[in-house]
C-alpha cells in the first residue's frame, strides 16, 4: 500500500507541474477532500500561474505518505489579499496525506509562509 500511495503523490506533483491539477485531484482525492484541495489549488494557481513543485523526499508507512517539497512560482495574481508583486518565491513544504481505498481522504501541511511572504516583499526580514 505504501508504494501505491507514494505513486499517487508523484502523479499529483506531475499534474501540478503540467498545470493539470484539477483532473488529478478528481482522480486521486475522495470527493470531500477534493473540494477543499481544488479550492486551495485554484487560489494558489491564480496567484502563481507558473507554480511548480519539486519532490525532495517521500516516506510512506501504512496509509500515510509524508512528503517534503520545494514550491516555486512568480507572484502574478492576488495572494492572501495582497496585490501581485511580480517577485519569484521558492519555499519548502511538508505534506502528510492519508489514503483509504486508493484515494486521499485527508491531508495537512507545514509551509514556510514567512519565507514566502519575505521573498515576495510582503513582510520585511528581521534585523540582525
Amino acid at each position: 500500500m505504501s508504494e501505491e500511495n507514494k505513486a499517487m503523490v508523484k502523479r499529483m506533483v506531475e499534474a501540478i507541474n503540467a498545470g493539470e491539477e484539477d483532473a488529478a485531484v478528481d482522480e486521486l482525492f475522495a470527493p470531500r477532500a477534493a473540494r477543499r484541495v481544488k479550492r486551495l489549488f485554484a487560489e494558489f494557481r491564480s496567484a502563481f500561474p507558473d507554480w511548480q513543485e519539486e519532490t525532495v523526499e517521500l516516506v510512506a508507512e501504512g496509509d500515510t505518505v509524508a512528503g517534503r517539497f520545494k514550491c516555486a512560482g512568480t507572484h502574478r495574481g492576488e495572494f492572501l489579499g495582497e496585490a501581485p508583486t511580480g517577485k519569484r518565491m521558492e519555499v519548502e513544504e511538508v505534506f502528510f496525506l492519508r489514503a483509504e481505498g486508493g484515494k486521499f481522504v485527508d491531508f495537512w501541511a507545514l509551509e514556510d509562509s514567512m519565507g514566502r511572504m519575505r521573498q515576495l516583499g510582503l513582510i520585511s526580514s528581521p534585523k540582525r
